[in-house]
């Protein structure tokens, strides 16, 4: 196959399996006469793998990793198993954090929806953020 149709196939832009040629994710693939890459289903393969790893939110480098150990001719599952569950302990502690957030700006807006006319007097650029919400505000 061409390039050209391993990335219709795959869903990836060509200047990607090329980055990925380039950084070892892909092997090279062989080569015509003229120079042109010939690609075998195995890098279809490996191509929608690296996509399956990225959309549960791994890096290049954890890709790298488990195809590393899966090239060595063992199976990279146990090492998958980790890296997923501390991917997940990740996105766990970020929607504790983004939770947090919206409380936060929940406050701020309610703040602001009481705010007076004269409360801009003493500020030096927004009375919104320079001023605290009122306690009840803040729990709400």
């Amino acid at each position: 196959m061409k390039i050209g149709e391993v990335a219709e196939l795959t869903g990836t832009s060509t200047k990607t399996i090329r980055f990925y040629e380039d950084s070892g994710l892909v092997p090279p693939p062989e080569r015509t006469p003229s120079g042109h890459r010939v690609y075998g289903p195995e890098t279809t393969d490996r191509l929608r793998f690296i996509r399956r790893c990225q959309a549960a939110g791994m890096s290049l480098q954890e890709v790298r990793q488990i195809l590393t150990v899966h090239d060595r001719g063992e199976s990279p599952c146990g090492h998958v198993s980790r890296v997923l569950s501390d991917r997940m302990d990740h996105v766990r502690a970020q929607i504790a954090e983004l939770v947090t957030l919206e409380t936060h700006l929940q406050a701020l807006l309610t703040h602001a929806a009481q705010g007076q006319p004269t409360d801009h007097d003493n500020a030096s650029v927004c009375w919104i953020l320079e001023t605290e919400p009122a306690e009840s505000s803040a729990t709400a």
